[in-house]
């Protein structure tokens, strides 16, 4: 077997072993205060919950920068997620918002490549990408300046020791942010680049200065940077379809299932 068709293989066994494994999670986690990472609304530093502080703007209005990479679930965060031991069968109801998801991030399921880079896709959209343009939209909303990015290049030290297939895989910017490695001329100076927008926006509040390209605000335009090697350029609507997809399509689906379920118990 080639090396390429081991990669695929296995990451086709880690999604298929944990798809329903994931399903149980966005199921009952909402629920099962055991089962999600705790947050803990104390009555001083989060007055709310999260989404209610979002849905009421109750938020302070100081410059926010937020955005992702590229490959967020590529290779580190797909490799540990959902290692889970119970197992978990899903009701007709849960199998229909499986089969959307499937459906939405893999099509048929008969491309193995597609398999693939639908499930590394899926967990850096539910983990990463929706809840950073949540987040700077509610920034936004309230007044805030905001400025989201998405990040392309990955250290060379880096596509040397993982898959081909993998891209731009969660925490990737830091080691260009804090030129924290040894790397080639170009690298070196992207990594100047990078440093000289984080060390703006540190010290005045926008990421913005001389010899840079302009980084807009997020604003109802929905603009943002687009960081890489080779050039920055400016971007509108980040993820836009799968952000629409997750945040309307998917909660419209789930709201029809449960109100037909309640009807048919009736």
């Amino acid at each position: 077997m080639l090396e390429g068709e081991k990669e695929n293989l296995q990451f086709l066994q880690v999604f298929f072993h944990n798809l329903s494994t994931f399903f149980f999670y966005i199921s009952y986690a909402p629920k099962d205060q055991s089962l999600r990472y705790p947050v803990n609304v104390d009555g001083h530093f989060l007055t709310e919950s999260v989404p209610e502080l979002f849905q009421k703007h109750k938020l302070l209005t100081v410059p926010f920068m937020t955005g992702i990479n590229n490959h967020e679930g590529g290779f580190a965060i797909s490799d540990v997620s959902f290692q889970c031991s119970w197992a978990f069968q899903t009701t007709d109801s849960q199998a229909v918002i499986r089969d959307l998801i499937v459906n939405e991030y893999t099509g048929s399921g008969e491309d193995r490549i597609r398999n693939r880079d639908g499930f590394t896709e899926l967990l850096g959209d539910f983990f990463f990408t929706i809840p950073a343009i949540k987040a700077a939209n509610a920034h936004r909303d309230a007044g805030a300046a905001v400025y989201l990015y998405e990040y392309h290049h990955a250290p060379t030290i880096l596509q040397k020791i993982r898959p081909s297939f993998v891209k731009c895989d969660h925490l990737d910017e830091i080691l260009t942010v804090l030129g924290l490695y040894a790397c080639p001329k170009e690298e070196e100076e992207f990594s100047r680049i990078m440093m000289n927008y984080w060390g703006n926006f540190a010290r005045t509040g926008s990421p913005n200065g001389h010899g840079l390209v302009k980084w807009p605000k997020y604003g109802a335009e929905e603009r943002y940077l687009s960081l890489d090697l080779k050039e920055q350029v400016s971007g509108q609507s980040l993820r836009k379809n799968r952000f629409t997809f997750v945040t309307q399509t998917l909660p419209e689906k789930i709201k029809k299932l449960q109100e037909n379920a309640e009807h048919s118990e009736l």
